[in-house]
This record gives C-alpha cells, sequence and structure tokens, in this order.
C-alpha cells in the first residue's frame, strides 16, 4: 500500500466518522422534538377530559334543570339531548383522535429510538474499524522503525569500523606532518634570514634610487622662470603679447607641449624664441610645409617651436617647444584679435594656467579708446580675497591700465605648496563713449575702419518660435535645465512680441496653432506647458524646423504680428536627426529654401553628441548663426546668455554705404540685424585722400541717415581690414550654400594668401621657427631641392622651396604634338612627351589636351623608355636591357632611376572608358633634379636650378577670389594671376592643392623664347 492510498484511506474513514456523529447528532434533536410533541398532546388529552367533566356535570345540572321545568320547558329538553348527543359525538371524536396522534407519536418515538440505536452500533463499528486500522499502522511503523533501526546500527558499527581505521592512518599522517613542518619551519627560517638580507639590500637600493631621482628631477626639470602676458588695445582691437622663459637643466633635448587658448576670434601674428642672445622669428608656412620644417629640426634635436589651429572654431592653439640641452629659452606668442561688443560692453579674457609657480608672473594691459572709456571692470576666476588688493586699474578719459603681477609667494595655493593659485580666466570689460551718431571711422595709410552701434534706438518687436527637442537623448539633466531656462527667457518676453513653441521627438506638436502676443496671461499658460515638458521618442529636425516656418508665415499672412517687427526661429537639440527626413544637406536645403531669407534661424547644439557643424551651416544660411551649449552646471546660464544677445534686435538688414570713388575692397558692409549691445564693424581701402568727400550713409528698416564724421588716426587699420576680410573668407568657404566648389575654392586660396601675406595663423597656415643648421658651420641654411611636374591639361608646375612659392603655367596646343620637356646633352638625357585631345569636341567647344606618351633616352647608355598610357617599352639596339631601374608601384605609378641621374615620376590617371569625351593621361615628375648639369633645359629642364623673380602690387583679379600682381621675371614685368594646381604624387584621385603664381598666355615671359620654339618632329627627336 502506498502512502498515497494509505492516507486517502485515512482521511475517507475520518469523514464518515464525521458524518455520523453529526446523524446521530440530528437524531437526539429530532427525537427531543417529538418528545416535546407528546407531552403538548398528553397536556391537550388531559384538557379535553377536563372539559368532558366539566360537560357531564354541566349536563347532570341541566338534567336536573330539565327534570325541574319538564312541564315548563319540553322544548328544552329535546335541545338539551340534541346538545348532548352533539357534544358526547364531538368528545369522542376528539379522543379518537387523540389516541390516534398518541399512537403515531408513540410509533415514531420507537422509530427514531431504533434508528439511533442502529447509527449508535454503526458509530461504534466504524470507531472500532478505524481504531484498529490505526493500531494495524502504528505496528507498521513500528516494523519499518525495527528495521531502519537495526540498519542504522549496523550502519555506526561500520562507520565506527571505519574510523577506528582512520584514526589509525590520521595518526601516522600527524606524525608524518609534524616531520614536515618542522622541516617547513626550518627552511622559513632560513628563507626569512634571506628575505631579511634582501629587503635590507632593497631598502638600500630604494634610497640609492631616490637620490638618483631627485638628482634627474633636477638635471632634467624645465623651469618656467617667467610669464608676462601685454596687451594693448587700440580702438577694440588688441594686441597681445604672451612672453615665457623656460630653463632646460637636462643634458638633452626635450620638447615641451603647450596648449594656449585663445579667444576663437584671435589670430597667431608671431612666434619667436630668444637662444644664446639670438632671435628666430617664426615663419607663416602652409600647414603641411610647417610641419615637415619642424619635425625636421626636432628630429636633429634643435630647437623648434610649431603653432598651429588646434580645431575648426580655433578655441584652442597648440604650441610644441623643444629646448636644447642646458638652454635658456625665451619664447614669445603674439596674437590679435578685433573684440566683439556683446551685452553692452567688450571683453578681453587671457586663459592663464602655468602649471607652476612663476618667479615673475605679470598680466598688463593698456587701452586706449579715442571715443572715451565710460566704465572698465576687471577680474579673474582665480582671485581670492588676498589676491583681489594686487589688482591695480587706471583709468582716464581715453586710457585704461589694468596690472596684475602676484609674488612667488602669493601665489602658492597653501603655504610651503608648491601648487599654483593662477589657474583660470583674467577678464576686463569694457565700454565706450557713444555720440549720438553714425559712430566713429578711423583712418590710417590709406584704410579705415568704421566703427557702428547707435545709442538710445528703440528695440524692434520680434516674433520667435522656440523649437525644442525632447527626444530620448534629452532625458535627466538636460531636459531639466531646458526647462529652467526656457522659464526664465519666457520671463524676458517684451508684451509687444509674439511667441509659440514647438517640442518635437518623432512627432511635431506645437503648443499653439498659431502666434500669440506674449502678456502676462500668455506667458503664464506657456510657462505652465513648459513644465510638463518630457522626454520621448527620436529625432526629427527637418518637420520641426518646417512646422516653425509656417508659424511665423501665418502669422504675417493673417496680420497677427506687427509689420515692423522681426522673425526668427531658435532651436534647441542635441543629436542627430534620425525621423524623418535625416539626410543633412537636405535638411539644410529645405530648411534654406523654406525661409528664403526672410527670417532668422539661430541654432543652439546641447552637448557633444550634436553635429556641431550641420547645424553651424544651417544657422549662416539663415541669417543666423550657431552656438554649442556644454553639457555642465551652468548650462542653463549659457542658454540664457545666448537669448539675452539676440533678443533684443534695434535693427535689420543694414546696409553702410561709402562713396563708391573713394574706396574698395571694403569688408562685409551688409548685415541682417543689429542687436542690443553689439556692434557693427567695417573696413576697407581708402582710393581718395580728401576726406571732405568721405559720406557714411546707413540704410536700416525704419532708418536712413548720412552723415559726415569726425575721423579718427591711428596705425593699425589695415591689418584689422585684412583681419575682417581673412575670417569672412574662412567663413565664406565654409557655409556658401549656393557657390559652387571652385568659389568656395577661390575663397580659400585668397585667404590663405592674405593669411600668408599679413602673417596670420589661420586654419589654412602654421607658424614655424627653427634655430638654423648649416653644413660648414657658417649662417647659410641648407637648401631644399626643387620639383618639377607636367600634369592635367597639360599643367606645368614649378616648385620653389627656397622661396616658399611655386609658378604655374598651361600649355595649349593641338592634339599631336610633341614637346620637348627636358635636354640635357653633358649625359645626354632627353625627354618629349606627345598630348593628346578629347574624344570629341564637349558642348561647350573647348578642346581639352593631355600629355599621353613619354619618350626618355639616355645617349650615354644607348637606352630608350617608351610609356604610353597602354604599355611601356624599353630597349637598347632592339634588345631588352636591365641598365634603367624602374619599380611600378601599386596602382598607376612608374618610377624611373637612370643610374647615377636624374629620377622620374610618371603616374597614370585612368580615366571611365565609357566617357563621352575625356580620355586617360600621364602625369611627369621630376626628382632629383640637382644631379642634372647647369647645360639642362627644355619646358621643364630651364628651371630644375631656380629662377630668380618678385612679386609685388597685390591687387583684384577678374575673379574676385583670385587677385592679381605684378611679377618681374627675366627683365619682363608680368601680370600673373594667384590661383593653384594640383600635385597627385600623394593622392593619385584627388591631388593635392599647390599655391602657385600663375602665368598666362602659354608662360609667355617666364619660359625661354615661344611654346612652338620646344616643338618637335619625334617622340625621340631633338629638332
Amino acid at each position: 500500500m502506498t502512502p498515497c492510498k494509505f492516507l486517502s484511506i485515512h482521511v475517507s474513514l475520518l469523514v464518515l466518522l464525521l458524518v455520523l456523529l453529526l446523524l446521530v447528532l440530528l437524531h437526539i434533536l429530532v427525537l427531543v422534538f417529538l418528545l416535546l410533541v407528546l407531552l403538548l398532546v398528553l397536556l391537550v388529552f388531559l384538557l379535553l377530559v377536563f372539559l368532558l367533566v366539566f360537560f357531564l356535570a354541566l349536563l347532570l345540572v341541566l338534567f336536573l334543570l330539565v327534570l325541574l321545568h319538564v312541564l315548563v320547558l319540553p322544548v328544552l329538553l329535546h335541545g338539551l339531548v340534541l346538545v348532548f348527543l352533539l357534544l358526547v359525538l364531538l368528545l369522542l371524536a376528539l379522543v379518537f383522535l387523540l389516541l390516534v396522534l398518541l399512537l403515531v407519536l408513540l410509533l415514531l418515538v420507537l422509530l427514531h429510538v431504533l434508528v439511533l440505536l442502529v447509527l449508535l452500533h454503526v458509530l461504534v463499528l466504524v470507531f472500532c474499524l478505524l481504531v484498529l486500522f490505526v493500531f494495524l499502522l502504528l505496528v507498521l511503523v513500528f516494523l519499518v522503525l525495527v528495521l531502519v533501526f537495526l540498519l542504522l546500527v549496523l550502519l555506526h558499527v561500520l562507520v565506527l569500523v571505519f574510523l577506528l581505521v582512520f584514526l589509525l592512518v590520521l595518526l601516522v599522517l600527524v606524525l608524518v606532518l609534524v616531520l614536515l613542518v618542522l622541516l617547513l619551519v626550518l627552511l622559513h627560517v632560513l628563507v626569512l634570514v634571506f628575505l631579511l638580507l634582501v629587503f635590507l639590500l632593497l631598502v638600500l637600493l630604494l634610497l640609492v634610487l631616490l637620490v638618483l631621482a631627485l638628482l634627474l628631477l633636477l638635471l632634467y626639470q624645465v623651469e618656467v622662470h617667467s610669464v608676462t602676458v601685454d596687451c594693448t588695445v587700440t580702438s577694440r582691437f588688441a594686441h597681445t603679447v604672451m612672453t615665457s622663459k623656460a630653463l632646460n637643466k637636462a643634458n638633452i633635448s626635450q620638447e615641451i607641449f603647450f596648449e594656449v587658448e585663445l579667444p576663437k576670434t584671435a589670430y597667431i601674428t608671431n612666434f619667436s624664441m630668444e637662444i644664446e642672445n639670438q632671435v628666430y622669428v617664426g615663419e607663416v608656412k602652409e600647414k603641411e610645409k610647417a610641419k615637415k620644417q619642424y619635425d625636421a629640426a626636432v628630429s636633429r634635436g634643435q630647437t623648434a617651436g610649431l603653432v598651429k589651429a588646434s580645431g575648426r572654431k580655433m578655441e584652442k592653439f597648440s604650441v610644441s617647444v623643444n629646448i636644447a640641452a642646458q638652454s635658456n629659452v625665451t619664447f614669445t606668442l603674439t596674437y590679435e584679435e578685433l573684440l566683439q561688443r556683446k551685452l553692452g560692453h567688450y571683453e578681453i579674457q587671457t586663459r592663464v594656467k602655468p602649471k607652476q609657480l612663476v618667479e615673475e608672473f605679470k598680466i598688463v594691459t593698456n587701452i586706449y579708446e579715442p571715443q572715451g572709456i565710460s566704465y572698465v571692470d576687471a577680474h579673474a576666476t582665480f582671485l581670492s580675497n588676498e589676491l583681489l588688493p594686487l589688482v591695480e586699474k587706471t583709468v582716464t578719459e581715453k586710457k585704461a591700465r589694468i596690472y596684475f603681477s602676484p609674488t612667488l609667494e602669493q601665489q602658492r595655493s597653501c603655504a610651503g605648496c608648491e601648487g599654483t593659485l593662477i589657474d583660470g580666466d583674467f577678464i576686463i570689460k569694457y565700454d565706450v563713449n557713444r555720440a549720438k551718431t553714425l559712430g566713429d571711422i578711423q583712418i590710417v595709410n590709406g584704410y579705415f575702419v568704421h566703427f557702428f552701434a547707435p545709442p538710445d534706438l528703440p528695440r524692434v518687436p520680434k516674433n520667435v518660435v522656440f523649437v525644442i527637442d525632447r527626444s530620448g537623448s534629452m532625458s535627466g539633466t538636460k531636459i531639466y535645465q531646458t526647462k529652467e531656462a526656457m522659464l526664465a527667457i519666457l520671463k524676458d518676453l517684451h508684451e509687444e512680441d509674439y511667441f509659440g513653441i514647438i517640442l518635437f521627438d518623432s512627432s511635431i506638436d506645437p503648443w499653439k496653432d498659431s502666434l500669440i502676443k506674449a502678456n502676462k496671461e500668455n506667458v503664464d499658460e506657456a510657462m505652465a506647458f513648459i513644465k510638463r515638458l518630457h522626454d520621448r521618442g527620436a529625432t526629427n529636425i527637418n518637420d520641426a524646423v518646417l512646422r516653425a516656418v509656417d508659424l511665423l508665415r501665418q502669422g504675417r499672412s493673417d496680420h497677427i504680428v506687427p509689420e515692423i517687427s522681426i522673425d526668427m526661429i531658435i532651436l534647441l537639440t542635441d543629436g542627430m536627426p534620425n525621423v524623418g527626413e535625416s539626410n543633412l544637406p537636405r535638411i539644410q536645403e529645405n530648411v534654406h529654401a523654406a525661409i528664403g531669407g526672410n527670417m532668422s534661424l539661430f541654432c543652439l547644439g546641447f552637448g557633444n553628441d550634436v553635429d556641431y557643424r550641420f547645424l553651424d551651416v544651417m544657422g549662416k544660411q539663415n541669417k543666423g548663426l550657431a552656438r554649442r551649449i556644454f553639457e555642465a552646471s551652468d548650462a542653463t546660464l549659457q542658454l540664457q546668455g545666448f537669448y539675452e544677445e539676440v533678443s533684443s534686435p534695434l535693427l535689420s538688414e543694414v546696409d553702410l554705404r561709402y562713396p563708391d570713388n573713394a574706396v574698395d575692397f571694403i569688408t562685409t558692409n551688409h548685415f541682417d540685424q543689429l542687436f542690443n549691445g553689439s556692434e557693427i564693424v567695417v573696413a576697407g581701402r581708402l582710393t581718395d585722400n580728401d576726406l571732405d568727400n568721405f559720406l557714411v550713409e546707413v540704410f536700416a528698416q525704419g532708418v536712413r541717415k548720412g552723415d559726415k564724421e569726425e575721423y579718427i588716426f591711428g596705425d593699425f587699420t589695415e591689418r584689422l581690414w585684412a583681419y575682417l576680410t581673412i575670417q569672412q573668407l574662412l567663413e565664406k568657404r565654409s557655409v556658401n550654400a549656393t557657390g559652387s566648389e571652385d568659389e568656395k575654392g577661390n575663397a580659400t586660396a585668397k585667404a590663405l594668401d592674405m593669411s600668408l601675406l599679413y602673417n596670420f595663423v589661420t586654419p589654412l597656415t602654421s607658424m614655424v621657427v627653427t634655430k638654423p643648421e648649416t653644413e660648414n658651420g657658417t649662417d647659410s641654411p641648407l637648401v631644399a631641392d626643387k620639383l618639377t611636374e607636367v600634369d592635367g591639361d597639360p599643367h606645368f608646375l614649378i616648385e620653389l622651396p627656397d622661396r616658399d612659392d611655386a609658378l604655374c603655367f598651361n600649355i595649349n596646343d593641338k592634339p599631336g604634338t610633341i614637346f620637348n620637356l627636358v635636354k640635357d646633352s653633358t649625359p645626354g638625357i632627353l625627354v618629349n612627351g606627345q598630348i593628346i585631345g578629347d574624344k570629341k569636341i564637349p558642348p561647350d567647344g573647348k578642346i581639352n589636351t593631355y600629355f599621353w606618351r613619354f619618350g626618355i633616352i639616355h645617349r650615354t647608355l644607348g637606352v630608350r623608355l617608351e610609356v604610353t598610357t597602354r604599355d611601356i617599352s624599353i630597349f637598347q639596339d632592339g634588345h631588352r636591357v636591365k641598365l634603367v631601374d624602374f619599380l611600378v608601384t601599386k596602382g598607376h605609378s612608374l618610377l624611373v632611376t637612370l643610374r647615377d641621374s636624374v629620377k622620374f615620376l610618371i603616374l597614370l590617371h585612368k580615366v571611365w572608358e565609357k566617357h563621352p569625351y575625356h580620355r586617360d593621361y600621364l602625369g611627369f615628375y621630376t626628382l632629383d633634379s640637382h644631379l642634372m648639369t647647369p647645360n639642362v633645359h627644355g619646358l621643364l629642364g630651364q628651371f630644375y636650378h631656380g629662377i630668380e623673380y618678385e612679386v609685388t602690387d597685390l591687387r583684384p583679379g577678374e575673379v574676385p577670389e583670385k587677385p592679381d600682381a605684378t611679377m618681374y621675371v627675366k627683365g619682363q614685368e608680368l601680370n600673373v594671376t594667384r590661383g593653384w594646381q594640383r600635385d597627385f604624387r600623394r593622392d593619385e584621385k584627388n591631388g593635392e592643392n599647390i599655391p602657385c603664381w600663375f602665368i598666362h598666355t602659354n608662360g609667355t615671359g617666364l619660359i625661354d623664347g615661344d611654346a612652338t620654339d620646344y616643338i618637335v618632329s619625334g617622340l625621340f627627336k631633338t629638332v
């Protein structure tokens, strides 16, 4: 019997017993009830008997009365008899009924007594069976327990035997282990003695190393002896000189990396080093050329410094200085910037992080403003209560001087500490007096600068739509800071302004369907809406901005907003578009087309994940700008600060006009807006020195005014003009939405030329300064080799590294013409090239020609080499030879080395074989040209040993971005144009742009004779 079945039977018996007990109880209750009923029937019977006796007595009385009145009442006698008979009959019936009922009750009582007896017997029987079953179960359990007990006794006996055996084995092992422990203790004692000896040796070694480290630290430490920041501001143009003196105490040269953080609008103009009382001045060069010169100097252990813009926004400049052994070096870094007026003041920010105590530390700022200075304030992020009195400020009517120079002890972060307190920004804020005129104009040396910031202008109402990203990436701190900033911004809205709010993620959710007036009720409602802002979904920038444009358009078309007001959109996002239109250029095109120049778009990029260049371009394309909001505790203040800059427009569509016959080369003179607290600056070159004819006119929305101004003279206007021009050219090359790639390239070339001409370090240039090294100990520097090439249509390029310049020209002739490129009669080297034209005449009617075949002869060796776009052939007397080494590299290039002589590099440019016009063509480059004799000639050969020329009179050309100049070469005066040609040696697909002076009309005046003089009759012919 299984335990489950046994348990089931046990439970069933218990249930049955319970049911029987309930039935017994029920029958007892019924029996009690029947006994009560019987008792009641007996009582009724006794009552009837009593009534019967009573009636009999009454009948007897009546009988007596009847007998008494028999004669009087005969009728009564009959009635009495009748009543008596009826009563007797009724009583008999009742008695019979009671007897029957009594009999039935007695039978029921008897029946229940019998049933109760049966149930009691059944209950006793079940109980006895249950007791018997339990007894049997207990007997079974007892037998099982006895069996288990017997098994456990047997198991314990076995365990006891095992333990006895194990104990004996353990005793033996303990004895063995005791012996081993004794041996180990003895061994550890020996090891401990050894380790103590080693520890003593290590302590001695550590002491020696510490002494050596201190010695090395003293030997190799580079000590910064002095840091001076000298800033001179003249009419908002700041000229800052940072000077630092360092000592290398080591016996080897060491390179030190500085990161000098400058205002992003500043350009470095000089970096010089003074070594052993000799000053080496830096030279602004194109980036790659400067880096090569610097790396070469560092590899030779020379002192060298490289200054380059590190980053597209130029927020940092990287300065590297390699200090020679036991040398004192004083380096001077100079930069210039035009201070921008924001929120009603100019700001000079100098970031100083010497990272060590400096014996001589000094910040000096001198300000000169001819208009007069209205106020000056100076503070620093690192100023403590002890350092604050050290800031000396002297202010007169037109001049101000700020001086700060803590001693070595005052710089310490704590008494006896080596750390410095000087770590942060030193900031000077000031503004100038403003007359109620069109600003002030300053003129010197044929250049002018015009500052325009008229006072007391009423603000223009604005219509602004805030487009706020609420996608999932804005969760946490960013969404909280955005809400805080928006609440503050909404409070600052003027009542005459109109505004709207659009929240976007995957969907677009405008707060209202139209712009509404910024009264208190509407602003309060908008603030409540912003408080409910929470993050969700993806990012759909395209549809959100287009919806904002529609709101502003609707406000104009429905005449909701004032006619004279300014429309603007402020977009805040932290990520990339990933829903809807996600192609960045297409989004820019859509937004630019929708805005159509009728409103401004200001883009705020929150955090580092946003594509800032995408926002920057989109903002500048639409009369606005972009600003990066950094993820920090002050992000709310950053958002509010940006809004304050653009929240109060004073003028729109501002045009500053000057006499056409008096000025040229002016910088941008049209501005979309003038905001309260800002300033417009225009510079240009004068062509008429008669200042009485210099009438300035300003046109703006609601304003038109012309006036003659008082002129202020200085010595900085030309550099300020160049500064603004370069800045605007760099902006044009990166943002020109409608311009072609050529126009952007032209802007880049012109910006590069002006950067080199005016010695500005921009994103296109670097400045390098090295201590010269000579071959024979003299002061003559090493001269780099020259490179000559011909590639393209055909484009001839002559690089002149000793002048850091290049010359270029084209040769145009009919297809099939063969030109002599190189001819050196002494070693017998000859190179000719044949040109080929397009497959057919293109739609523009211009046929391009290219070199497709070159013939190379080395007469001394008797070798001929023919290279075409299809094959290479080399022969000597009709047989294949090995007197010429040639290497075919991966790709499409061939390097030919004529033993003990020059090297030629030939590149194959493959063109799509189904191209309707162009063909494959070859490029030809000459290496090691200095190995050629002075007798070398040819279209390229004549330039192998350099050429003397001079370029002057830089002026605008037919294309504004390609200036013209005058070149004096070979006794002739030529008109040349600044452009570039491509060098395909490093990048065979795209090439590298090499700036050069382009000589027109087939190089006439540069090459000897005429281009036709170099035509020969065959690929291996000399005539």
